[in-house]
């Protein structure tokens, strides 16, 4: 089996606890795992999460050195083609502004499962030379109609 290492770092305070957006990205690195794994299995390929901590001092040296994706050795920005951005974060990250992602126009503070199993997946094609398996879109569970088909479909209803 191949490995496809993915590193998580954030920053760990004196009590080990982390900030909220790096809270919730653990959350969704850890998912993009599972999955990367499901999806890369038929290729021979293995993900590797390896989650490090970054101090108070080195944190205060490079603020975006938290809450940093790195896919075989690249950022998930180089991977997609994002973009590194900051914004004002919390109490534990005091008045730095954290790293963002931003990217198709949008700006993640928490970075989602989805940009990190696709740049997982560009990793393991240019890296591996493997094909990227077939995903499904996932479909809107609602539906959302035009105004003016709403307000025709209440009055049939009435």
């Amino acid at each position: 089996m191949k490995t496809l290492v993915v590193e998580w770092q954030r920053l760990l305070d004196e009590q080990k606890q982390t900030c909220p957006r790096c809270g919730s990205t653990e959350q969704e690195v850890d998912k993009a795992i599972q999955e990367l794994n499901q999806l890369l299995k038929q290729s021979g390929v293995i993900a590797s999460l390896v989650k490090k901590a970054i101090d108070s001092e080195s944190f205060k040296k490079d603020v975006l050195q938290s809450n940093k994706i790195l896919i075989a050795g690249k950022t998930l920005e180089e991977w997609l083609g994002a973009k590194t951005g900051q914004s004002k974060c919390c109490e534990t990250c005091g008045d730095a502004e954290c790293r963002t992602v931003e990217y198709a126009d949008e700006i993640h503070e928490t970075i989602p499962a989805d940009l990190i199993v696709r740049a997982g997946l560009v990793a393991a094609s240019q890296v591996f030379d493997v094909k990227p398996p077939q995903t499904t879109q996932r479909k809107p569970i609602l539906k959302i109609l035009p105004r003016s088909a709403k307000n025709d479909s209440l009055r049939r209803t009435r």
